[in-house]
């Protein structure tokens, strides 16, 4: 892949952000790369959506898309890389816990050629609000579980940050609607033989008084989801590099 002009896809997916979208995209406005950034707003009832559509013609999102039901994290993904025409994909949350600062480092392997998808592991080393133990525990566990499985060896399996090619991505079965898609998307890029680097990202964590929506819930169906989506990948020619 050369370096160029290469353009890097955003999706935001949204879903009652309305204290922080604005600012998150912004952020991204600050960013020295070549972006196209899709807001998905996953029928938010604060009005997260009318905050996007006011947006609209200002340069900071290029696309926004509604769904007309709240179908989940993984649904409002799907739409934004369907949507999507850059050479690169990845997602950004619209809470403010990532910082779009760190997506040139995370590029660079793949504009080499070196890589095929970049994880951006809050486990690293990188600077990072220090929050809750359990939800480290939890990210780490799950993070091994689905090491086993892939043989990959990951140390944020669960990150936002997952810089992938959009030839591959694109033609991924992905499935999931809601937050097992950061499950889906690890378990198909190993049963792809995607080449895999990691690299250290900043996180700013919230709490959930700011707003943080994923519960242990959430933790307990992604061990099922690592069985379902590692043990029963879907046939068909999309493994073909």
């Amino acid at each position: 892949m050369t370096t160029g002009d290469l353009l890097l896809s955003v999706v935001v997916p949204a879903y009652n952000e309305a204290t922080t979208i604005e600012a998150a995209l912004r952020q991204l406005e600050g960013v020295p790369l070549r972006l196209e950034v899709i807001a998905v707003d996953d029928a938010s009832t604060d009005g997260t959506g009318a905050i996007l559509d006011g947006l609209a013609g200002t340069g900071l999102v290029h696309q926004v898309l509604h769904h007309p039901t709240n179908r989940g994290k993984g649904a409002a993904l799907k739409t934004g890389i369907a949507a999507a025409t850059g050479s690169v994909i990845v997602a950004q949350d619209a809470d403010l816990e990532y910082d779009p600062a760190d997506l040139p480092r995370l590029l660079a392997p793949i504009k080499e050629g070196r890589a095929d998808a970049v994880y951006g592991s809050r486990f690293q080393g990188g600077p990072h609000r220090v929050l809750f133990f359990w939800h480290a525990v939890g990210n780490n566990l799950l993070t091994l579980v689905s090491n086993m499985f892939t043989n990959l060896n990951l140390t944020d399996m669960e990150t936002c940050y997952k810089l992938v090619r959009a030839d591959l991505l694109k033609r991924l079965p992905l499935t999931s609607e809601r937050f097992g898609i950061e499950v889906e998307l690890t378990a198909r890029l190993a049963q792809a033989g995607a080449r895999v680097w990691e690299l250290p990202i900043s996180y700013s964590g919230r709490t959930y008084a700011e707003g943080k929506k994923i519960t242990w819930r959430d933790g307990f169906a992604a061990f099922f989801h690592i069985l379902r989506y590692n043990l029963f990948p879907p046939r068909g020619k999309w493994r073909e590099r």
